[in-house]
């Protein structure tokens, strides 16, 4: 499709994009990384699938939520003799920030296709939002990396300068009043999680999820590559049902298909 195309045929004025797993960080990999580090200098490792559970929401309430599985909770139990408590949830985000801080440039790199797809939307004058459950502190060293790859969105919304987190719409609502857009219908979410779309469905805009490059699949980008077409239906069947349950109205492999849709929309 053509930037000419898009710029006369599409209804969309805003698009708002995740970070992790959709615009940057294959397989939304820092996060886990860090979150299973965290748990292991507890001495109550995590799995992957654990961490990456409550994935979308703000940090805090993603450490918060782990916390609160009945298997975490558990192993907790048993090794400290008492269950989580507020002051254990503080000790840990506390410790959770410099973590991810240390490993966040490692994986700011720009998923493929993600630098096109901002090139043609700005061509074609519309705005580039996102959203993100990381906080201003951590994004300072995500956003100057992510410029460099040619990834510079209009506005970055982070979890903590809103009162609610996804699966809220607070984050899509601050974007849209940035970009000075009234009609949610003008608004296009393209997210990773399944909290995300949730958001999306709150605010009343469209949603676009991703699956190829996201959480759900957890996958490195080159895991992903070596996977069979078979393989890779049988792994992103069950996601795509899950975010469809969830209210998405489109899902895409990864960003770089995000145009396709914008043109079925326009």
């Amino acid at each position: 499709m053509s930037q000419l195309e898009v710029s006369c045929s599409t209804q969309v004025k805003l698009v708002i994009f995740d970070w992790a797993g959709t615009i940057i960080d294959f397989g939304c990999q820092a996060p886990v990384i860090v979150l299973q580090r965290l748990f292991d200098l507890q001495g109550v490792p995590i799995t992957d699938a654990e961490a990456r559970g409550p994935m979308g929401v703000a940090k805090r309430d993603h450490i918060e939520a782990i916390l609160a599985m009945s298997s975490v909770h558990e192993r907790w139990a048993d090794r400290f003799g008492a269950a989580p408590c507020v002051a254990d949830l503080d000790r840990l985000y506390h410790d959770f920030l410099p973590l991810q801080k240390s490993i966040l440039a490692e994986y700011s790199q720009p998923i493929p296709g993600a630098r096109e797809v901002f090139e043609q939307l700005k061509a074609a004058g519309i705005t580039i939002g996102s959203t993100t459950g990381y906080t201003r502190e951590l994004m300072e060293i995500v956003v100057p990396i992510a410029a460099s790859y040619g990834l510079s969105p209009d506005v970055v919304v982070t979890s903590d300068e809103v009162p609610r987190g996804r699966p809220a719409p607070d984050m899509i609502q601050k974007v849209m009043r940035f970009a000075e857009v009234i009609d949610p219908a003008e608004v296009v979410k393209v997210d990773d999680t399944i909290v995300g779309i949730e958001a999306a469905a709150n605010a009343h805009c469209r949603s676009v999820a991703v699956i190829g490059s996201g959480n759900s699949l957890g996958l490195t980008e080159l895991q992903y590559l070596e996977l069979t077409e078979v393989e890779r239906e049988s792994l992103s069947s069950p996601v795509r049902q899950q975010f469809e349950q969830a209210g998405a109205d489109y899902v895409i492999d990864t960003v770089a298909d995000l145009m396709e849709v914008l043109e079925i929309i326009g």
